[in-house]
């Protein structure tokens, strides 16, 4: 086989010569039109069709004249220009439209000497499957785009926030101060006490309310998967990730609010690097040198006592006072008892909507005398639980005491002292108080004993027990280990 091109025989110049007039003249019968251009882009030839298609009956009427004199919306001139090809182009006429490509021509020397244009099709029906594609494509996108916009929007108002007690009135009072202000914010309060609604509420009432509310729930990732979670990765960091990468939480809440909920859970290793993160405001993803912005709101939430965790050396002081500005106590649901009436029939509500198709339940007053004088040690979330039990079980729209005694415990009313042991009766001896223990011992306790029955009642399943109880499983598996609950 010959290597030197120089010295080819004739015959296979002959031959791409044929190949090349086999090319234009398959491209001209097949096209809808066909038409040459000078370095001036003047049409130098011009097929019989596509001159008749625009008003010239001899093609030789069109010859010498600029091409955008024959083709009105012709590009044949950048095409000369540019040296550059278009490819596949869609050309608006008065007509319809037409598909068409368009190729400069150039000398030995390279030099653009004109070019040539092909109509492919003069209508877009042999395009429509790859149009129908791209449409389809694009509507799914535009689809999953606003779906993710909408679920990174806040779903709660200060509305939601059901309650008119003076409790409740200064939590949404304090809230809405917060919402005003760019400082990191610290919600704080029992589980199921509404941290998560307050979050989104503050975040819809500020001037960040159009951009993204990212949350993080700290309990229920791994902690060898926070970092990564947080600041994201790029392709091949660690063995598992996308080959794309992964984008972190501060990427994707860039401009707008990053929820960290349970923060206490937060391993010490990375408090550091989020305090760095949240004096700097940019980040790196792990295994990249890219700078990644993280303009972001901090709103924090735990249930755990943080000063304490501080002072035990398991929460960083340096981030706590960074998160530390401002402060929200959401109260227990036993310390604004007068809003349990609202708070039901709103749960009520929304409750009948889910599972009765539109039922409008009613509350007996025996069974508001009920929940007014149960302590709540689950708060609103324990509340939603025990109505929608009530709801599913009942068979009637209205709901009385004696449809709540099966879901509501035994613990005693919020006009008591919560928690507080009963008296201890010995035989031969005189009734005797038992001495007091501290607030978190006796939640320790009542918490221990809560979940053991609720996996009991759900037989030592935890993901069935966490759906039931508004628990995360993460969560619920911590605290099995810690109370040391057999399941």
């Amino acid at each position: 086989m010959m290597n030197d091109w120089a010295g080819l025989p004739a015959i296979y110049g002959d031959v791409l010569r044929r190949a090349m007039e086999s090319l234009f003249r398959t491209f001209e019968n097949f096209s809808e039109g066909t038409f040459i251009v000078d370095a001036d882009a003047r049409v130098v030839w011009i097929n019989k069709r596509y001159a008749a298609r625009f008003g010239f009956s001899d093609p030789q009427q069109a010859i010498g004249r600029d091409c955008e004199a024959v083709i009105p919306n012709s590009l044949m001139r950048e095409v000369v220009h540019t040296g550059k090809p278009i490819l596949l182009d869609i050309m608006e006429t008065d007509r319809e439209p037409l598909v068409v490509t368009r190729l400069p021509l150039k000398d030995d020397a390279g030099a653009t000497v004109g070019a040539v244009g092909f109509a492919l099709f003069d209508e877009l029906k042999a395009l429509t499957p790859l149009f129908s594609h791209y449409s389809r494509v694009q509507e799914e996108l535009i689809a999953t785009r606003q779906s993710l916009a909408q679920a990174r929007r806040a779903r709660y108002s200060f509305g939601s926030f059901v309650g008119t007690s003076a409790a409740c009135l200064e939590v949404k009072r304090q809230a809405r101060r917060a919402a005003q202000l760019e400082s990191p914010v610290l919600l704080l309060g029992e589980t199921g006490t509404g941290k998560e609604l307050l979050a989104h509420a503050i975040h819809g009432g500020s001037a960040r309310a159009n951009q993204p509310l990212v949350t993080v729930n700290v309990a229920a990732i791994p902690d060898t998967l926070l970092e990564v979670e947080f600041f994201g990765a790029a392709p091949g960091a660690y063995t598992g990730v996308d080959r794309k990468g992964r984008v972190g939480k501060f990427e994707l809440a860039n401009g707008g609010t990053l929820f960290l909920d349970e923060i206490g859970d937060m391993p010490l290793p990375l408090q550091g690097k989020l305090l760095r993160v949240l004096q700097d405001k940019e980040c790196e993803p792990l295994g990249s040198n890219r700078i990644v912005r993280a303009d972001v709101r901090i709103i924090a939430a735990t249930s755990a006592d943080l000063p304490a965790l501080v002072a035990s050396g398991r929460f960083r002081a340096d981030l706590f006072y960074r998160l530390n500005v401002l402060t929200i106590h959401a109260p227990p649901l036993r310390e604004r008892a007068s809003d349990i009436e609202a708070l039901a029939y709103a749960m009520l509500e929304d409750l009948s909507t889910q599972t009765r198709g539109g039922s409008h339940f009613e509350l007996q007053d025996d069974a508001l005398r009920v929940l007014c004088s149960y302590g709540w040690p689950g708060n609103v979330r324990e509340l939603r639980n025990t109505l929608e039990r009530a709801v599913m079980l009942s068979d009637s729209e209205r709901i009385d005491a004696r449809t709540l005694a099966p879901f509501v415990g035994s613990a005693p009313s919020g006009k008591q002292r919560y928690n507080e042991p009963d008296a201890v009766v010995r035989a031969g001896a005189p009734t005797q108080p038992q001495a007091l223990v501290s607030w978190s011992d006796a939640m320790a306790a009542f918490e221990k004993r809560f979940l053991s029955d609720a996996l009991r009642a759900n037989g030592g399943r935890v993901i069935d027990t966490a759906n039931q109880i508004g628990m995360g499983r993460a969560t619920l598996y911590k605290k099995i280990a810690s109370y040391g609950i057999e399941v």
